[in-house]
């Protein structure tokens, strides 16, 4: 049971979810404070002080960003994990740099797994986050769907936006390797051969690029004709010809596409291949 005075404040203009999660959260025994609008929230906030805020993005008065950003400009350092109906990667992006530890989509989270998020963090603070660490080289399926029969080789390095594609993936019924490098990328291909890899350009070690022209060059000819697509933040048509010209079957730019539109175009890539 974790401690009584630990108090959670969610700002959320669903009532129905706000008080849904609330009753889940005090059950746990956690204090909880709601609030349904931005400018209410930041007011709770500036009171409470709360351990950890629930914050949704579409609100009247003040929206999510509003309030991160008011935040930000008064120093006020509260670990906040957005609730939002959008799984956009530049929505991900853009709290992320404003200071959010995690990103859930209202369709696809259940009230038990917003309550383990909210015990992780108040639980391990100072410490790395499980999504912040290396993935393992091991596919991860969910048994409670049925499978697709399509290995997808996940290789991003930003832990939001691969822990939320990850999820979308697995629930969709794909088997899903991840990578957060190049490096480990190639090594997985060479093992695992899947049957279609989503591939950032901007990477530690070893960039897209260099990902996908090795992959392109390997002597193996199931494995260098492997669907790749290209999933970026560069959006420049210089980029996006040089990704095609080296042998890429698509280009998504991050900011363009939702969860559901990437795991689409996977479908359609493997259909066409």
């Amino acid at each position: 049971m974790p401690d009584n005075k630990k108090t959670i404040l969610v700002i959320e203009d669903e009532e129905t979810l706000a008080d849904l999660l609330a009753v889940k959260l005090k059950a746990a025994g956690y204090k909880v404070e709601c609030a349904a609008d931005g400018k209410s929230g930041l007011k709770k906030i500036r009171s409470t002080r709360p351990d950890i805020i629930l914050l949704d993005i579409v609100m009247p008065k003040k929206n999510g960003y509003e309030v991160m950003e008011t935040m930000r400009a008064e120093n006020i350092t509260i670990p906040v994990i957005i609730i939002s109906n959008s799984g956009q990667p530049v929505e991900i992006e853009k709290t992320r740099k404003l200071g959010a530890v995690d990103h859930l989509i209202k369709a696809e989270f259940s009230p038990q797994e917003v309550l383990e998020k909210v015990s992780n963090y108040l639980g391990v603070k100072g410490r790395a986050r499980e999504s912040d660490k290396p993935a393992m080289p091991g596919s991860s399926v969910n048994k409670n769907v049925q499978q697709l029969g399509i290995r997808v080789l996940l290789v991003e390095d930003d832990a939001f936006l691969r822990e939320i594609c990850l999820k979308k993936l697995i629930n969709d019924g794909y088997e899903v390797y991840a990578a957060i490098d190049g490096k480990e990328a190639l090594e997985i291909v060479g093992l695992a051969k899947p049957d279609i890899v989503l591939l950032d350009i901007v990477l530690p070690s070893i960039d897209g690029f260099q990902v996908l022209s090795t992959i392109r060059k390997h002597n193996n000819k199931e494995v260098a004709n492997i669907p790749i697509i290209m999933l970026s933040n560069l959006g420049q048509e210089e980029d996006i010809k040089k990704a095609m010209d080296m042998g890429a079957n698509d280009y998504l730019v991050k900011a363009h596409f939702t969860t559901e539109e990437i795991a689409d175009k996977i479908k359609q890539v493997v259909k066409k291949d």
